[in-house]
């Protein structure tokens, strides 16, 4: 009463003196540790305290800032106290935040609020807020709080270890506080030797502590030792057993003479008069459940029927709160049969409960059996079973039972429109079913509903309606950051990154604090437009914050690193994170991949696979790109070993990527048996293996694949014409390559894009069709792109076309100037002609210029490791043995007839020097070193980066005469095979009439 009529006081002195402006709306300059008198408005701000009313706190709030006396830190002090127990956590931060002067206080407060509330992520970052501050030192009452948090999660168990030992190292290990904490986290986690050891060094121990360790004991079992501890207390002179050193025995369950003595001891000093009583048996259960025990719940519940005490719904409601994760399936399972049992599945609540628990373990199925069976249900019925299907994918399950529910005239609340809206985004008609589910929303009063209001931004987000999110997020008049998440996450989803970032900028301008998934979602922005200086700005925030050690957040600024090309600081940040989830782990490995650092994220899913971390289906893609590119069959068949082991090889992604793998490794044959297989449904599968065959020479194969494609009602995209053309291009198939362009376009309505016109000109030129090629490149609705160019300024080079060359090199050199290819093709082409002047000025201006060429190499995989030559290397290892294998093949086809075509020597040089500058190109010392490493029969395969020239195309095909082994070459390309002194005809190989056989059963 005396705090109502204070209250009443209170509020007649605001009305005088409060006015409008919001408190968070002051300079920082406002705060002092200057003291100054507290007047009357003092106690109203206590009164506040005492009493939860978060508007008095906030009208004296207001009253404080008019009042002048905003500068009092005693003051600021008591504020966050209040709105911590009020409940207003973000209104707390943000007034701590503009503390310019702080106190151990200030700090503990908002710790204790963050303790208050459970919020251990907050509390965490805050503390490594403190430690950075130099003015401020913690104290015992820092640690408290903290060490109650770890307690509820043996996830946070290291964290309490680490804070016991900064507690050492700043002198408070021995502290009456400190220890009584982390005697609780010690005991609570099992460690009962280390919490016995504090729990000894203490001078005071209280009863509490005492229950503490007897309870410990008694959860693992450790019985003789929680009775000792039972008896010591008990002969205490100073200390007296309560009920809880009583229950904490009882809870026990074992019988025997000890048990007897110890309830008859609770009964004779009156500590367990309510023992019998339900209600008491309910509350104990329900405190463990509270704090996560949910062990020792199910123990309290087991008690009650072993003695035979009795139960009632809430026993079981409380009961079942403690097994809804799916290690307690079978647990949960017994009390739905001990509830059948009892005729207590007709009670709402018990059979609410009853829903919740299957659902959250995954179990639908069950949940949907028990909500059937209910002939009674409340609103908390409809919302459960409509927000767990909603979890668990069902959307249109959970708008089925909105429906449902409403014709059964149960309104919904603002629970059920949440759900209900978010089930929207799920479903095919979600657009029109969301439309209504808004107008329901606005009908029934609920739009303006938190909670509401997201779902509603979110679902058109999703949907890829921004204007209407934006609308909906512009009527908000009160700040709330789920709801600019939401926004966030929609514009970064709908390509819009850089509004993205100005909404994040605007939050953090007006004071406000974002999280860790908004940090998460802006940091993908910031990827995604590659700007790395807003990337690190918001690094900058996630560390000011202390959200830099959230693995979230942690893969968001790995992956930005990444994706902004810096590589060496993401390896950094990377080997800081103590333990890598997947996430992290395929940021790195796809990074890498993508960058062309192949060869290390292969090493990095090694440190993977040790550090017992396992691989899912976008890591395996990725590894297997990686061995595509590098051409390491080895490695790519153990990836393919890995995928099969882990059952990911069967996902569509991961097939498809196989499968390309082997064709890019140059092992066709395997890559096809996949194929036939595999149960091929995605275009992506035939688009890949059409574009293998392609390849690998078999043109007309891969038409013939294309048209069972389209027998097999596999609708074809811009890839797979991509593909088709190619096959044309490098099997000279000129008509057939304008018959599927306009094919694209007439049956598939699929518009030409550059990359298909590219295709087009390519086969042209192979063709010797230089000026239509011309002529589609002056015509098509495209710019012309420098590869484009560079195919068709090779073309003329090989069909020795001066004039056309020049021309399409001047092109080339106007759109990339820094082109060294563009340079090196003209010089060749010159060359060809014996134009050694012009050749000169070529180089020259390159020269000039400062254009440098690109290297050309050739590498080969040998027992998983990849060997890389260049022309001339003399850096390898075993150089001495590889000359001496090479001179002696040239030697022995010269044997054969092989004759050196100096004609691709484009040097003005002496006939004898030009051959020898022709021995030891990159893929002869390749293909030499594959020769004394491997053993007959086995194929040789080698990979270039450019495409191979005239002479080594010649002397590969007699060295496979003279070693009789099989040796595929891919250059830049595409595949040579070379077999028994010839390049094999595909139209005569055993794979050519494997395909013809499928594709005749096929049709």
């Amino acid at each position: 009463m005396h705090f109502t009529l204070h209250s009443c006081r209170t509020h007649a002195l605001l009305k005088l003196t409060a006015r409008s402006s919001s408190p968070f709306r002051v300079p920082c300059s406002h705060f002092s540790t200057a003291p100054l008198p507290h007047p009357t408005w003092l106690p109203a701000l206590r009164s506040a305290i005492a009493i939860g009313d978060l508007r008095l706190g906030r009208r004296t709030h207001a009253v404080i800032i008019t009042s002048g006396a905003a500068e009092d830190r005693f003051l600021a002090n008591n504020l966050l106290t209040m709105y911590s127990k009020c409940g207003s956590l973000p209104c707390a931060r943000r007034l701590f935040d503009q503390m310019p002067h702080r106190d151990t206080v200030t700090w503990n407060s908002l710790l204790s609020a963050y303790a208050l509330h459970g919020l251990t992520v907050d509390a965490i970052h805050l503390f490594r807020l403190l430690l950075r501050c130099p003015t401020v030192a913690p104290t015992r009452l820092t640690f408290t709080p903290l060490l109650k948090l770890c307690s509820a999660s043996a996830d946070l168990f290291p964290t309490s270890q680490s804070l016991h030992s900064f507690a050492i190292k700043i002198g408070l290990g021995s502290d009456a506080m400190v220890s009584s904490a982390l005697v609780n986290v010690y005991s609570k986690f099992g460690f009962l030797q280390e919490a016995q050891h504090i729990f000894d060094g203490m001078d005071e121990r209280d009863v509490v502590l005492w229950n503490i360790m007897i309870k410990g004991y008694a959860q693992l079992g450790f019985l003789q030792d929680a009775f000792f501890l039972f008896s010591e207390l008990h002969r205490s002179e100073t200390l007296h057993l309560d009920e809880t050193s009583i229950r904490c025995i009882l809870m026990i369950g074992e019988s025997g003479e000890l048990f007897e003595q110890v309830l008859a001891y609770g009964i004779k000093t009156c500590l367990l008069d309510d023992f019998a009583d339900v209600l008491s048996w309910n509350k104990i259960m329900s405190e463990h459940v509270r704090n996560g025990d949910y062990d020792a719940a199910l123990e309290c519940f087991l008690e009650m029927m072993r003695l035979n005490f009795g139960y009632d719904n809430v026993t079981f409601v409380i009961a079942l709160s403690a097994v809804t994760s799916g290690e307690y399936f079978e647990a949960g399972k017994q009390l739905h049969a001990i509830i059948t049992k009892a005729g207590l599945c007709s009670d709402v609540s018990v059979s609410n409960s009853l829903i919740n628990m299957y659902a959250k373990m995954g179990s639908l199925a069950y949940a949907r059996h028990v909500f059937e069976d209910m002939k009674e249900f409340d609103l908390v019925s409809w919302n459960t079973m409509i927000s767990n299907c909603a979890q668990n994918s069902l959307e249109a399950e959970s708008i089925e039972l909105f429906i449902k529910m409403l014709r059964l005239g149960v309104l919904p609340d603002q629970f059920t429109m949440a759900s209900t809206l978010r089930s929207c985004s799920g479903i095919t008609i979600g657009y029109l079913m969301l439309e209504q589910v808004h107008c329901f929303a606005l009908k029934q009063g609920l739009f303006m509903d938190i909670f509401v209001l997201t779902a509603l931004v979110d679902v058109y987000a999703k949907k890829g309606k921004m204007e209407e999110a934006e609308l909906l997020f512009s009527g908000m008049d009160w700040f709330d950051l789920a709801l600019c998440n939401a926004l966030i996450a929609g514009y970064v989803t709908n390509g819009y990154p850089n509004k993205a970032l100005d909404l994040f900028s605007s939050i953090t301008r007006s004071g406000e604090r974002p999280n860790d998934f908004t940090l998460a979602t802006v940091l993908k922005a910031c990827s995604g437009l590659v700007a790395f200086e807003n990337g690190m700005q918001v690094h900058a925030h996630a560390i000011k914050d202390g959200y830099d050690s959230d693995l979230c957040v942690c893969s968001g600024i790995l992956d930005m690193y990444i994706k902004c090309g810096n590589i060496k600081d993401a390896s950094a940040i990377f080997s800081n994170i103590s333990k890598p989830d997947d996430v992290a782990w395929t940021a790195m490995i796809s990074g890498c991949v993508e960058i062309g650092d192949e060869e290390h994220a292969l090493n990095l899913y090694l440190q993977m696979r040790q550090s017992g971390a396992m691989p899912d289906e976008f890591i395996l893609a990725s590894l297997i790109k990686a061995c595509s590119c590098l051409a390491a069959l080895g490695q790519g068949r153990q990836i393919h070993g890995n995928a099969i082991k882990f059952g990911c090889a069967s996902d569509p992604f991961v097939g498809t990527s196989i499968l390309d793998m082997y064709a890019k490794c140059g092992n066709i044959e395997d890559s096809y048996s996949l194929f036939k297989r595999m149960n091929v449904t995605n275009t992506a599968s035939w688009n890949a293996l059409v574009l293998g065959l392609a390849q690998h020479g078999y043109g007309k194969e891969a038409l013939k694949l294309f048209k069972n494609m389209m027998s097999q009602g596999v609708q074809p995209d811009k890839i797979t014409f991509v593909s088709v053309l190619s096959a044309c291009s490098h099997s000279g198939l000129v008509s057939e390559a304008y018959s599927h362009f306009d094919t694209m376009r007439m049956d598939y309505c699929i518009e030409p894009e550059v990359e298909h016109y590219s295709c087009l000109v390519d086969a042209l030129g192979r063709a010797g069709l230089l000026h239509e090629a011309e002529k589609i490149i002056e015509t098509m609705p495209y710019d012309p792109s420098a590869s484009m160019y560079r195919a068709l300024l090779g073309a003329c080079r090989i069909q020795g076309n001066m004039e056309v060359g020049q021309r399409i090199a001047t092109r080339l050199l106007g759109l990339e100037p820094l082109d060294s290819s563009a340079y090196v093709l003209l010089s060749n082409t010159y060359a060809a002609a014996n134009r050694w002047e012009d050749v000169h000025k070529a180089r020259k201006t390159m020269a000039n210029r400062n254009v440098k060429k690109d290297p050309g190499y050739s590498w080969i995989e040998i027992k998983n490791k990849v060997h890389l030559f260049v022309v001339d290397d003399t850096s390898h290892p075993e150089s001495t043995a590889i000359y001496q294998e090479l001179e002696d093949l040239i030697r022995k086809i010269k044997g054969e007839g092989y004759i050196p075509d100096t004609d691709y020597v484009l040097l003005d040089l002496q006939e004898e020097e030009k051959e020898r500058t022709l021995y030891y190109h990159s893929e002869k010392l390749a293909i030499a070193y594959g020769l004394i490493s491997t053993t007959p029969p086995s194929r040789i395969r080698v990979i270039k980066n450019q495409r191979v020239c005239g002479d080594c195309h010649n002397a590969i095909k007699y060295i496979t005469k003279v070693v009789a082994r099989e040796i595929v070459l891919r250059d830049a390309s595409r595949f040579h095979c070379f077999k028994d002194g010839i390049r094999i005809d595909r139209s005569d190989s055993k794979l050519t009439i494997l395909i013809l056989n499928t594709v005749k059963n096929y049709i």
